[in-house]
C-alpha cells in the first residue's frame, strides 16, 4: 500500500472511530434529518425564484442547527449536503460550513457556521453573518464571526508561528454581474477559543490590482467569466495566484482583469505571507498541470463554475 493510501486510510479509519461516538438512535436521526437538509440545500441553490431560495436556506439552517445539537454531531459528515462547503484543518480542532444564495445575477449573500470540536461532543459553534453589504473596504479590519466578510471556503492552510496557529481560508464570492471575488482570509481563536478573521498577514507592495495596504485580508478581484486561480501548492508550499492585467488598460476597473499567463504567489515566513513576484520564472505550465481546488457540485454531481 502506497503512503498516499495509507495516509487516506488511517484518515478514514479516524472519521470512523469517531462517529462510534454518536449513538444508534442519534445516527438515525441525524440520517433522517440529512435527507431533509440535502433537498432544502438544493433548493436553496437551484429553486428558480429568490423569495423560494430564501425560504428554502431559512429551513436549511433551522434544520441544520437542530442537527448540529446532537451529541456529537461533529463525528457526522453530513456527505449528502452536497451544495455547501465543508472544510476542516489537518488538526481537525474545528469544521467550517460555507454557502452562498443569489438573490439576482447582482447579489450573492454568503452564510456560514463554525463547528468547534469538543472533548464532551456538546455543540460549540459560531454562525457566521455576512457584513459585506455594510462596508466600503472589506479589507481594512479584523473582523469576528458577527461582522465576517462572506465567501465560499473551498481550501485550507495550517501554519504555525511562535506556537501560535493560523489557518489561511481559500474563498469564493459570486460577488456580482461583472466581476469575482476570491479572497484569502487568516482565522485564529482568541483567549477565550473564540475566532478571529484577519490581521497583518499579507506583505506587499502596492499597485492598482491588489488591496491597498494595510490590507487585513488578501481579495483578488477580475472578471466575471475569467478564469483566476488562488491554490496552495503543497509541493511549493506555497499559495500561486494567476497574475491579472487589464484587458483594456484600466487597472482600476476589475471587471476589466483577466489572467495573463504568469504567476505570483505568497510564501509563509516568519508569521507572515510575503508576495513572491513570479513563481514560475524558467517555464510555463502547460494545460492541466496547475492543482485545481475540488470542485463544489450540482445537483446532478458536475462541478459548479468557480
Amino acid at each position: 500500500m502506497t503512503k498516499k493510501l495509507l495516509t487516506i486510510s488511517f484518515f478514514l479509519g479516524c472519521i470512523y472511530a469517531n462517529a462510534q461516538k454518536i449513538n444508534s438512535s442519534d445516527i438515525k436521526l441525524l440520517k433522517t434529518t440529512e435527507d431533509t437538509l440535502a433537498i432544502f440545500s438544493n433548493q436553496m441553490i437551484f429553486a428558480q425564484d429568490a423569495s423560494s431560495r430564501f425560504y428554502a436556506d431559512s429551513i436549511f439552517i433551522k434544520t441544520f442547527v437542530r442537527a448540529l445539537k446532537i451529541n456529537n454531531s461533529f463525528s457526522y459528515p453530513f456527505d449528502s449536503v452536497k451544495t455547501i462547503s465543508k472544510i476542516y484543518p489537518p488538526d481537525s480542532s474545528f469544521r467550517i460550513f460555507t454557502w452562498q444564495i443569489e438573490r439576482d445575477e447582482s447579489y450573492f449573500r454568503q452564510y456560514g457556521a463554525i463547528q468547534m470540536r469538543t472533548k464532551d461532543g456538546v455543540l460549540k459553534f459560531f454562525p457566521l453573518l455576512d457584513a459585506s453589504d455594510y462596508t466600503a473596504e472589506p479589507t481594512d479590519s479584523v473582523r469576528t464571526y458577527t461582522n465576517w466578510i462572506g465567501a465560499i471556503y473551498y481550501g485550507i492552510v495550517a501554519k504555525e508561528y511562535k506556537g501560535k496557529k493560523y489557518y489561511t481560508l481559500f474563498g469564493f464570492d459570486d460577488n456580482e454581474f461583472v466581476s469575482t471575488k476570491k479572497w484569502l482570509e487568516v482565522l485564529t481563536f482568541n483567549e477565550n477559543n473564540e475566532p478571529v478573521f484577519g490581521g497583518h498577514f499579507f506583505d506587499y507592495k502596492e499597485d492598482s490590482i491588489k488591496p491597498a495596504q494595510p490590507a487585513y485580508r488578501f481579495c483578488l478581484e477580475y472578471k466575471k467569466d475569467a478564469k483566476a486561480r488562488m491554490v496552495y501548492d503543497p509541493e511549493l508550499d506555497m499559495i500561486i495566484i494567476d497574475h491579472l492585467i487589464s484587458e483594456s488598460s484600466e487597472p482600476n476597473k476589475k471587471f476589466t482583469l483577466i489572467p495573463d499567463g504568469d504567476y505570483e504567489g505568497f510564501k509563509w515566513v516568519n508569521g507572515k505571507w510575503v508576495h513572491v513576484d513570479k513563481v514560475f520564472s524558467e517555464q510555463q505550465l502547460k494545460n492541466g498541470q496547475f492543482p485545481m481546488p475540488v470542485p463544489f457540485l450540482d445537483e446532478s454531481g458536475n462541478p459548479l463554475k468557480q
